[in-house]
């Protein structure tokens, strides 16, 4: 299967850089149309809109409505729950008995899981005991597909930039990282929140962040002829070497359908 993921879109509309950001999404996702083969799923992990506002979401959602493949959305400390899930009411994946946003997609022939990682009071993630409760759950409902989990907030630590880490407490992103290994069956960790391209391990399980797509906030060094465009990350699931992940460079600023 192949997985198109996005990151830290940050729309906002009230900002000088409103327009490009509306831009980098729009231009983003039409390359990803434009992808052969095309990917099964695109999946933003976070950050969709800037203030947690409903016009924000409103814009998004105008912005994945042009995608041609399923799209799954998660929760980023820059999001709301109940703004995000009013705005994306017609999608039937978010579990109706929890005020969490995180649940399992079964379709593929990897078992994808998103999980909800978002603290109101902090730009950093938390994983309260409710919700490790809630990813055993969800790892264990089925036991036959390998698992590749979503989150918004990177659970390793990130030697690039000021701060390492990106939770709370080095405590609350150790006892993630022990429920994410103990099935043995999780075997990708796929992030945001960083704003920039980064690799490491979840104990034993290989883990990546994508670069935000916001090409203003994005942290790192670019060449100059690259300043302005969009990246984004295709991961290729192969049931022996497991996945392999490409950084898409939107190079020539497609128009949207």
């Amino acid at each position: 299967m192949i997985i198109a993921q996005i990151s830290d879109t940050h729309i906002a509309l009230d900002t000088p850089d409103a327009d490009r950001r509306l831009r980098d999404f729009a231009q983003t996702i039409a390359d990803i149309n434009a992808l052969d083969p095309a990917p099964d799923v695109i999946i933003h992990t976070g950050d969709i809109v800037h203030n947690g506002r409903l016009d924000e979401y409103a814009e998004a959602v105008a912005i994945l409505s042009k995608a041609r493949a399923p799209v799954y959305v998660m929760v980023g400390n820059k999001d709301n729950r109940a703004n995000l899930r009013e705005a994306f009411s017609e999608s039937r994946y978010f579990a109706p008995d929890s005020d969490f946003i995180d649940y399992a997609i079964d379709d593929f022939p990897v078992r994808l899981i998103a999980l909800d990682t978002l603290n109101p009071s902090s730009n950093k993630g938390d994983f309260c005991r409710e919700r490790i409760n809630r990813l055993i759950e969800l790892i264990d409902a089925e036991t036959a597909k390998p698992v590749a989990v979503f989150t918004h907030h990177p659970p390793f630590e990130v030697s690039v930039g000021p701060d390492p880490l990106h939770f709370d407490s080095r405590e609350v992103m150790s006892e993630l990282a022990s429920t994410l290994q103990q099935s043995g069956r999780v075997i990708s960790v796929f992030c945001g929140h960083v704003h920039r391209s980064a690799t490491g391990l979840v104990r034993q399980i290989p883990a990546t962040v994508v670069p935000c797509i916001a090409t203003t906030l994005r942290k790192g060094d670019y060449p100059a002829d690259l300043q302005t465009c969009p990246i984004y990350h295709v991961h290729r699931f192969d049931p022996v070497w497991g996945f392999a992940t490409e950084s898409r460079i939107v190079r020539k600023q497609p128009q949207p359908d």
